[in-house]
């Protein structure tokens, strides 16, 4: 381990630091700015639809990339956060909101102003669970998130 008894995590939770490497937040998760919550959520969101397409058969690098693309996009992750908020706990929802009030500075071209801070909340409260350890509510959500996307995908 890096020498941190629990990873910035609160006293009380008396729990060693069990991300997937060896780095400990350096703060509470609760301290960590949600626009450094949403970067580590969105690559370990981006890792979750990876694996979940890699583990269907058949697919080619170009196959994997665009389906990936439909899934991790600012308007798919805003299209998931609206059909999650109903399942969201109150602490969710407050690092929901918290998320979508950051200012982030830019917003990409295939975003509306709207779709990019709601997909900065969802990206936020992947990387709480993930700091808070969390995992199994983390990938109830995004496997929520992924099946959503995915019957949108088929209705089309």
């Amino acid at each position: 381990m890096s020498g941190r008894d629990n990873g910035g995590l609160p006293p009380e939770a008396g729990a060693e630091w069990a991300g997937w490497f060896e780095y400990p937040p350096s703060r509470q998760p609760r301290l960590i700015p949600p626009i450094v919550l949403a970067y580590i959520g969105d690559a370990v969101y981006e890792v979750a639809v990876r694996q979940y397409l890699i583990s269907k058969p058949n697919l080619k690098p170009n196959q994997l990339h665009h389906q990936a693309t439909g899934i991790v996009s600012a308007k798919a992750q805003s299209r998931i956060l609206a059909v999650l908020e109903p399942v969201l706990t109150d602490e969710e929802k407050d690092v929901v909101r918290q998320g979508r009030n950051a200012k982030s500075g830019t917003i990409p071209k295939n975003a509306n102003v709207l779709e990019y801070r709601h997909a900065t909340a969802f990206e936020s409260l992947i990387g709480y669970l993930y700091y808070t350890q969390r995992h199994g509510r983390m990938r109830e959500l995004i496997g929520m998130g992924i099946e959503y996307m995915e019957q949108q995908r088929h209705i089309k």
